[in-house]
């Protein structure tokens, strides 16, 4: 196998350095102990987190559509299906779990990867660990490798692979899936690079279908298919070893601007985790920071719907192609509306709570009329999160507010504090407070976990 243009000089020697060998190394050896605080920390709340907007979304029509599939199709009771009184076979489960849990995109995000890192990961090596009886230690570190070869793939890629039409959850998530499965399964880095490539090759999932029941299946069959990648691998199965490095690879065909440099240096205190960005409102990321910017003018100011004229967002133009929708129709559409989204805030509406993001509410006279005025307009800023809000009012005034949510927080008490409230607003109603409590300490001290199947049994409903 010959290098390429994707391959990365060695500063030792003459050879070049591939990128799936080295990536694959990394996830088959990393260890609990290799982890720092900050990414222990990290990985309970995005465990936690993943667990609650799973039990939220486990009713939602794609759940129950999935789950009646998977039912007829039939299969060992491997596993536990959040929140529903049913079990599947370990693929089956990943599937399910992957895609409720992003069933109302309230899920965490990484601008590492460019996309949602944990629930592509989460459903498959909760599967795993729940079918061969493995503690919380073991939890953590096969999670922290797929999560940190996933963004690690996503600095390779860079944002054209996203820009493209690339749902990169889908995409990156199924070789993060196939790593942290590869080093819960103690495999070698060789026969993890067979597994990356065995995922790499079936890795798909496209942007066009946004506010779609396939945005959340993305995540499901990334969580399936890198199951099955690394458990393949495992009994022998061959891929292309070069996957992320070779002419007609993944990285060759997906990428215009491969950095190979990025993918292999490790980012400030080296690990993503920490850079993890998760979400208080129940849509589409994208326009979270406009969002927190109308709460706070109308907070600030007391606005009342009546006395604007006219609003207008501005954005970076990656937001047009994910999140503008400008007439939605159903809830799942107002998602993913920067009109519609903000329409909502400056009407005071819960957009915490899924509920609020109704076909309902799509309907409701008071937010058609308000989204009618709001117009989105781009600009170029240093970071593409930050939005910026303008209210133009009936008297003249316009009150501007800008806002960033690309920035993760430093103090992980606060945040921790901040997501066990999110948990047990979406748990308690599937579970009850007292097991929901039990979840949320179990998180916060995974290394305490003796048997991952415990905690699974927490999740697991009557209904």
């Amino acid at each position: 196998m010959t290098a390429t243009p994707l391959t990365r000089e060695s500063s030792d020697t003459a050879e070049p350095v591939l990128v799936t060998k080295a990536l694959a190394q990394k996830a088959a050896s990393l260890r609990y102990d290799d982890l720092s605080p900050e990414a222990r920390t990290v990985a309970g709340h995005c465990l936690m987190d993943f667990f609650g907007v799973t039990l939220a979304g486990r009713h939602e029509p794609l759940a129950n559509i999935l789950a009646e599939q998977i039912a007829e199709d039939g299969g060992a009771p491997q596993a536990t299906v959040i929140g529903r009184n049913t079990r599947a076979n370990i693929e089956q489960a990943a599937l399910l779990n992957g895609a409720m849990s992003h069933a109302l995109d309230f899920d965490d995000v990484n601008f590492a990867m460019n996309g949602h890192p944990t629930v592509p990961i989460a459903p498959a090596v909760l599967a795993l660990a729940e079918q061969k009886g493995l503690d919380g230690k073991r939890l953590v570190e096969a999670f922290a490798a797929g999560f940190e070869t996933e963004c690690r793939i996503g600095r390779l890629v860079g944002r054209t692979h996203y820009q493209r039409g690339w749902h990169a959850t889908a995409t990156l998530g199924t070789m993060g899936a196939a790593a942290a499965v590869s080093n819960m399964l103690r495999l070698d880095a060789d026969t993890t690079a067979h597994a990356l490539g065995i995922a790499a090759t079936q890795a798909a999932g496209l942007k066009s279908v946004f506010g779609t029941m396939c945005k959340p299946l993305h995540p499901g069959r990334a969580a399936a298919i890198g199951l099955q990648a690394a458990r393949l691998a495992a009994r022998g199965f061959t891929s292309n070893p070069a996957i992320l490095d070779v002419e007609q690879g993944f990285v060759a065909t997906q990428s215009e601007s491969p950095n190979p440099a990025a993918a292999l240096d490790d980012p400030p205190g080296g690990f993503y985790l920490p850079k993890t960005l998760f979400k208080y409102h129940a849509a589409c990321y994208l326009t979270h920071s406009s969002i927190e910017a109308s709460n706070m003018l109308r907070r600030e100011f007391a606005l009342q719907a009546d006395a604007i004229r006219k609003v207008t967002l501005s954005v970076d133009e990656g937001h047009l192609r994910v999140c503008n929708i400008e007439t939605p129709r159903t809830g799942l559409e107002v998602k993913f509306s920067l009109r519609a989204t903000n329409a909502l805030a400056l009407l005071g509406e819960n957009t915490a709570s899924d509920a609020t993001y109704s076909d309902a509410t799509a309907k409701r006279g008071e937010v058609v009329d308000l989204c009618s005025k709001v117009e989105v307009a781009t600009w170029k800023k240093t970071s593409h999160t930050l939005s910026e809000v303008a209210v133009h009012l009936a008297d003249g005034r316009v009150l501007r507010k800008e806002f960033d949510v690309g920035i993760p927080m430093t103090d992980l008490v606060a945040q921790g504090q901040s997501l066990t409230l999110k948990f047990m607003g979406l748990a308690e109603p599937a579970i009850g407070a007292a097991r929901a409590k039990q979840v949320a300490d179990a998180t916060a001290n995974l290394a305490a976990v003796t048997n991952v199947a415990e905690l699974m049994a927490l999740m697991a409903t009557s209904q």
